[in-house]
């Protein structure tokens, strides 16, 4: 997925609005290639719009990058909003959880999983490594737990589990605030209109057509006999 998703990083002052574009991979590069903490910095450092909008499309990458982009746009004076354009996943995920509103546009997806590392050394470096690891994602946990509405267990577990959420389901539990209205409305309807109800509608609707065809044929055929008489 990190392939398919190009690199594009810019920030644009719209009036009361700075818009930040966020696609890509998180952290430091040596082509520049990625989006690092660094990159936000910068791009925040003279903004004095009212709002800061973020659009996210990103695979996720290196998790204290993405903490440290997190802690800037939650610090920073403006109302942040967050569209999720696309994919929020590992530190994009955690980068997601610092909007003041954060908005899943259509067919987007945030995904939480566990901190990974290579290790190399001894039994004591790697428990070491391991003991890093296991704080990491901790410190991921309290960061998701900001927005998350259950139990500090739960998501605990769907860290471990890597959980992936639709654009609906990061709202039912907490994790963004609303998905785009147009996807709201369609859910909703189809939530209100059971299986059995559906079927029916369709089936009426052929039954009128039907219907309406027949009638058509018969005028067809009245008119017939009439352009014959005369």
């Amino acid at each position: 997925m990190a392939a398919e998703i190009k690199h594009n990083f810019k920030a644009e002052v719209s009036g009361d609005t700075t818009e930040i574009t966020i696609y890509g991979d998180i952290g430091e590069s040596w082509w520049y290639e990625s989006i690092s903490a660094n990159d936000i910095k910068e791009a925040l450092k003279n903004v004095t719009t009212e709002t800061v909008t973020v659009r996210l499309n990103s695979p996720g990458g290196d998790a204290f990058d993405g903490i440290t982009i997190y802690n800037q746009l939650k610090n920073h004076d403006a109302k942040v909003i967050i569209y999720v354009d696309g994919l929020a996943a590992s530190a994009a995920s955690v980068i997601a959880m610092a909007a003041d509103e954060l908005i899943m546009n259509t067919g987007s997806m945030l995904m939480i999983h566990e901190a990974s590392t290579f290790a190399w050394g001894t039994k004591t470096d790697i428990k070491k490594t391991l003991n890093a690891l296991e704080g990491l994602d901790k410190s991921l946990a309290d960061i998701y737990m900001t927005r998350y509405q259950g139990e500090r267990s739960e998501i605990d577990t769907m860290i471990q589990n890597e959980t992936w959420f639709t654009a609906s389901e990061a709202v039912e539990v907490g994790l963004a605030d609303k998905v785009n209205e147009v996807d709201e409305t369609e859910d909703d309807e189809a939530e209100d209109i059971d299986a059995e109800a559906y079927k029916n509608n369709v089936l009426m609707k052929f039954r009128n057509n039907k219907t309406l065809i027949a009638a058509s044929a018969s005028n067809k055929n009245i008119l017939g006999k009439f352009r014959r008489e005369n």
